[in-house]
């Protein structure tokens, strides 16, 4: 199969559509990519998955981008990306190689973040940029009926070996490898034509990460619940991405 033709993947070109427009005023406005007498920026994205971000921020930054599945590196290749095989705790560069070093909805799924960020403060010039990494803990769904959403998508991610609170701990982690980052929150509540829009969607991905976890039956009624709310014009779903950025102390 495609990997962007995958669930997975499919859930991560949603994503980053619906980050877009933030992130490039994070890249812009903190970072300067694109300021007048700017020069190009070298970019690496660790943990690229099929290049749907690489590809993305192609305007900001001249990038190359490393993943742990083959299958993935050959989806960058076949977008005409530059992308190697490697893991993210052991990056295969010398230090400050880059001038931005990025990553996007990955730390939610590394077993040691840390790791993850020391090594990508160790090839980074200028900036460590953990773009997108959400927290279900913080998940609001309203009307209250479908307020158990949240447990069960935290549930089902925790089940698959990820931490769905990895959100509110990016300031620790970034403090822990001697970073110190601005935190934010990525605008994320819809208004009603952007939910009924993307329903279809949310809810392919929330019967793929509910899983086992969550009765079909019991799944079935939230998502009655869930569409009669949209259809009333009352429906509210917000779950949290942050984001976290920090300039790498320059050597003396």
């Amino acid at each position: 199969m495609n990997p962007d033709q995958s669930g997975p993947h499919r859930q991560l070109q949603r994503q980053s559509s619906w980050l877009r427009e933030s992130l490039e005023w994070v890249i812009t406005n903190r970072i300067g990519a694109g300021a007048p007498g700017r020069r190009d920026l070298s970019g690496l994205d660790v943990g690229c998955g099929p290049g749907i971000v690489m590809n993305m921020l192609r305007p900001q930054f001249s990038s190359v981008g490393i993943d742990m599945d083959d299958a993935m590196v050959h989806a960058c290749r076949a977008r005409g990306l530059d992308a190697a095989q490697a893991l993210a705790e052991d990056l295969p560069f010398k230090d400050r190689a880059f001038d931005v070093v990025y990553c996007s909805w990955l730390l939610l799924w590394v077993k040691d973040p840390a790791r993850v960020v020391a090594e990508m403060k160790r090839v980074s010039k200028e900036w460590v940029f953990c773009m997108a990494e959400p927290d279900y803990g913080a998940r609001i769904d309203y009307p209250d009926d479908l307020s158990e959403l949240g447990a069960i998508l935290a549930e089902g991610i925790r089940r698959d070996g990820g931490d769905p609170f990895i959100g509110r701990r990016l300031r620790q982690v970034f403090d822990s490898c001697g970073l110190e980052p601005e935190i934010g929150i990525h605008p994320g509540i819809w208004d009603i034509a952007r939910l009924r829009k993307e329903a279809e969607g949310e809810w392919v991905f929330i019967r793929m990460t509910a899983g086992e976890v969550a009765e079909s039956s019991r799944l079935e009624a939230l998502m009655d619940t869930w569409y009669e709310a949209l259809a009333a014009g009352t429906l509210i779903q917000f779950n949290p991405v942050f984001y976290a950025l920090a300039r790498v102390p320059q050597k003396a």
